[in-house]
């Protein structure tokens, strides 16, 4: 395995860590901010109120997006275990 082949898979990685997981960091960071500006418009400011829309939306996204990203982390290690004989020798 050449320092070439290492870095091609620590990037592919990368890459579909950001795939799987860019969904849910973009919707909870629109929900905290949405929460955020009505929490400083009425002076509540209550450490657990950002807690439950955060969560719903959690699992919001997972119910929609989840079966795909389940398919491409599938895929992925299905390429990857294909692979596993070029990398090798």
């Amino acid at each position: 395995m050449t320092t070439e082949t290492i870095s091609s898979l620590a990037q592919d990685t990368v890459l579909i860590s950001l795939k799987l997981m860019g969904p849910i960091l973009l919707a909870s960071l629109a929900v905290g901010l949405v929460v955020s500006m009505f929490q400083a418009a009425t002076s509540i400011q209550e450490q657990t109120l950002t807690f439950i829309p955060k969560l719903v939306t959690i699992i919001v996204v997972l119910m929609i997006a989840g079966p795909g990203m389940l398919q491409m982390l599938i895929d992925y290690f299905q390429d990857l275990m294909r692979e596993i004989p070029h990398l090798i020798g």
